[in-house]
Formats: structure tokens, C-alpha cells, sequence
């Protein structure tokens, strides 16, 4: 069986998201570009850090991660009826995601990669993603409040952050209300984009 890991990029206040998170803005203010251009604008530097988020054998992710939608999901000739992700119908995800909701939806399959959308908990996320992950890795893909959930949790073994040189000053922050944790430096790799580290969750 693998382990449970989470890779998250954020800034050096902790923030994995600005303020203000909305359809325009999907990571708040002046966050997208700032945090993430290490992956998108040098991504062949960092293509093996890359290569680790897309190798899990199942994704857990927060509604937030899959859109903007906050209430109930609306019907298909309503506004944003037609949501599929904020990808479009191209994922980065090429193995099952479980999206955690406190709203019922039928699975979404998209190019190969089937969204389930879980009513009842990190737990039951977990678990049914270590169900299709087989012997792979489950990844909690984000954001910022799923991680701190499954921090809370006990779930992750190895937490990955991606720390760019930045300040955003509000936001969503990780580690928000999660007891003291026990982390060993395993691996790191600081560039002038971003500092690689992961660490292992000890018990």
C-alpha cells in the first residue's frame, strides 16, 4: 500500500491562496501567477517535483480546488450549470479524484479521470481513494483547508510544500488550527523560484 502525501505551493507567510477567491481569481489576489510560476513558467527546472504530483494512484481535493461554486450545485441551465473543473474538460488528474462536498453530486467523468464527490468526511475520502490507488500514493491535491483538515487528521505521511519568495499578507493559510506537528526534512531543493521541501509526518 502507499502512502498518503501532500503537495501544496505557498508563500513565505504560509498562505496557499490571496484574498478575495473568486470565478476571475481562482487563487485570490495577486496569488496565481506568483505562487505557481515555478510549475507553469519553468516548469522543465522542476519537472521532477511535477512528475511526483501527477504519479498518485488517487487525489482527494477540496470543493474549492474543483470550482467556484460554495452552495448547491447548480442545475444544468443555471449559471455555471456546465462546471467541470476549473481545467476544463482536459484534467492534470489521470487517476480518480474525490472532491469533498457537503452537497450530493453524480461522478463526473471527464478524459480519463472519474470526480467523485464525497458527502461524508476526510476519512471516507481517504479511504475510498486508497481503495483505487491499490499499491500508489493517495494525494491530497489542496487546497489549503483540505490539507489542514487531513493534518488534523493524522492522514498524511509526507507533506511536500513549495515555498515561493513571495508575501501575499491574507488569505487562505496553511497549518491554520492544526496541533503541533512532529515533521522530519527528508529531501529539499531551493532554486531561485521556489524551495522544494518534504517532510515526513511523524506519529
Amino acid at each position: 500500500m502507499g502512502i498518503v502525501t501532500a503537495d501544496i505551493a505557498i508563500s513565505l507567510d504560509g498562505f496557499a491562496a490571496g484574498p478575495n477567491q473568486s470565478l476571475e481569481q481562482p487563487l485570490g489576489e495577486g496569488a496565481e501567477n506568483r505562487l505557481h510560476a515555478w510549475m507553469f513558467e519553468y516548469g522543465d527546472a522542476h519537472a521532477a517535483e511535477i512528475d511526483a504530483i501527477t504519479a498518485a494512484g488517487a487525489y482527494v481535493m477540496g470543493r474549492n480546488m474543483f470550482g467556484p461554486i460554495r452552495h448547491e450545485w447548480p442545475a444544468p441551465d443555471e449559471p455555471l450549470g456546465d462546471w467541470i473543473g476549473w481545467w476544463g474538460d482536459e484534467p492534470p488528474y489521470h487517476a480518480p479524484v474525490f472532491v469533498l462536498t457537503h452537497y450530493e453530486r453524480e461522478p463526473l467523468e471527464l478524459t480519463g479521470t472519474t470526480f467523485t464527490f464525497v458527502t461524508d468526511g476526510i476519512h471516507a475520502a481517504v479511504d475510498r481513494a486508497r481503495e483505487l490507488a491499490g499499491d500508489a500514493d493517495v494525494a491530497i491535491a489542496g487546497g489549503a483547508e483540505t490539507l489542514n483538515q487531513a493534518l488534523w487528521a493524522g492522514i498524511v505521511d509526507e507533506l511536500r510544500l513549495h515555498v515561493t519568495p513571495v508575501t501575499l499578507g491574507a488569505g487562505e493559510r496553511v497549518f491554520d488550527r492544526v496541533p503541533a506537528l512532529d515533521l522530519e526534512l527528508v529531501r529539499s531543493r531551493v532554486t531561485p523560484e521556489v524551495a522544494h521541501l518534504t517532510y515526513r509526518v511523524r506519529r
